[in-house]
């Protein structure tokens, strides 16, 4: 490959020639990087704080490719031949193809995942998934990734890519059935065990609620008591009600839950059931579900409020297209009441972008 020699300038004339061309890009170039500067500092800087989430990473895109148009011209318009200016540019090219090559394979697999996702539609922020050993509910849903809340309050991010390549689970938000296990002797006849759990099941506010004879062991039978829980924002807590109202109605009815080794063991007659004590009542407030997943539900308000959002916008593009075929001799009584109902809509849609605002702010 040939490589262009400069040769430097024979004269003075040349010299002040080519001082002149350079002091003329060199200033230009300066100000249009503090233009580029300003502009950054008056879309973004000052109003960093104002912004939503949605609205910054918009306008960071803007800037970011209006820097790779500038970096562009001003390659460009270097005063150099151009032999060295297709060798600048092909040398940013090769730079970006590089960076793409390298990150490609994570990133590309994690946005066609998100891509597939997204017309899926299979969960929504605030929906309850399982993901392998992970639980919790959808507190952010991204074109790269998934974050869930966990039980414990704490927030883990799945990558699409592993989302895609493992079963997910989803509670529906119809509802989703909850049960509760356990191992009573075969002194116990499961005719007597199975209205006792239809009660607690009853008791703890499930619906359709019925009982499983899940194992014959060697000491003990295991039975499982299910029912349908209709609200599954209250499923941790109901899991744990199930579990206090199965103990307190066996418990009630001198049922005995023992384990059956202590039951070989002992050398008593007296069956070894705890006194009955008055239970307290719940007290009124917050459920554990409000503190645990406070991320989640904020995520799931904020999807409810884009849904109705989108709805609104549609309204009044459908309102504007019925105001232009609108006929007949009370033409003009027709053309009010869609008026108002387009301005009805139009403070809906103003009230529900503060709301998005608010939330993402």
């Amino acid at each position: 490959m040939m490589i262009a020699q400069i040769q430097p300038p024979t004269s003075s004339f040349d010299l002040l020639e080519a001082f002149g061309s350079w002091a003329g890009f060199l200033i230009a170039g300066l100000v249009v990087v503090v233009v580029f500067y300003l502009f950054g500092w008056l879309y973004i800087g000052r109003r960093i704080e104002s912004l939503t989430k949605s609205q910054l990473r918009g306008r960071v895109g803007l800037v970011l490719s209006m820097g790779l148009v500038v970096v562009l011209g001003l390659i460009i318009s270097l005063p150099v031949s151009d032999q060295i200016r297709t060798g600048l540019l092909s040398l940013i090219g090769i730079s970006f193809a590089a960076l793409i090559t390298l990150g490609s394979t994570t990133i590309f697999s994690n946005f066609m995942a998100g891509v597939m996702m997204h017309h899926v539609r299979s969960f929504r922020p605030g929906d309850y998934i399982r993901v392998g050993e992970h639980v919790g509910r959808v507190s952010d849903k991204g074109i790269f990734h998934v974050e869930i809340q966990t039980e414990d309050r704490d927030l883990i991010t799945l990558p699409n890519s592993y989302l895609i390549t493992n079963p997910v689970r989803v509670v529906r938000a119809s509802g989703t059935v909850i049960s509760c296990e356990l191992s009573l002797g075969y002194d116990v006849p499961h005719a007597e065990v199975e209205p006792l759990l239809l009660r607690a099941i009853e008791e703890t506010g499930l619906v359709d609620g019925f009982v499983q004879v899940i194992l014959l062991g060697d000491f003990a039978v295991t039975y499982r008591a299910c029912g349908l829980l209709e609200d599954t924002k209250r499923l941790i807590t109901q899991r744990s009600n199930l579990k206090e109202n199965v103990l307190d109605t066996l418990h009630h009815a001198g049922v005995e839950i023992v384990s059956p080794s202590f039951m070989n063991q002992r050398q008593v007659e007296e069956a070894v059931i705890p006194d009955r004590v008055r239970s307290l009542a719940p007290e009124s407030g917050n459920s554990p579900e409000d503190m645990i997943f406070d991320k989640a539900d904020d995520a799931q308000r904020l999807g409810n409020i884009r849904e109705s959002l989108a709805e609104a916008k549609a309204r009044i593009k459908e309102l504007d297209d019925q105001m232009g075929e609108v006929e007949g001799e009370d033409k003009a009584e027709q053309k009010t009441a869609i008026k108002a109902e387009i301005v009805h809509q139009k403070k809906l849609v103003e009230y529900l972008v503060s709301q998005v605002a608010r939330m993402e702010g």
